[in-house]
């Protein structure tokens, strides 16, 4: 089941983290790049000391302990939220009892 969620998510291309059970560390915003067997490729980026290192890395598929994946972020940033208003018309979600006639 793991190697067919991978799997998917190679294909899908997004970014993920990785817990590798064996050193027991997280590898953060990688991309699997290909499957073969049971080595998985992932490459992702490391910022140390002003400066930014890439890797690619051929884990096993067994060390993989856990893969999740980032949903959605909302900056904390003030700003002013977008309401249904600044919508545009065909992207608006209409209520089914507001839009039906009393008669």
């Amino acid at each position: 089941m793991l190697h067919r969620k991978i799997y998917q998510l190679c294909c899908d291309g997004r970014e993920v983290s990785i817990f590798l059970r064996d050193q027991q560390r997280w590898i953060e915003k990688a991309r699997i790049l290909d499957i073969e067997g049971d080595l998985v490729t992932l490459r992702y980026e490391i910022e140390e000391d002003d400066e930014i290192s890439s890797w690619e890395e051929m884990v096993r598929l067994e060390s993989i302990g856990a893969v999740s994946q980032q949903l959605a972020s909302v900056s904390r940033g003030y700003f002013d939220p977008q309401i249904a208003e600044d919508c545009p018309e065909a992207e608006q979600i209409r209520n089914p009892s507001s839009d039906s006639n009393p008669e």
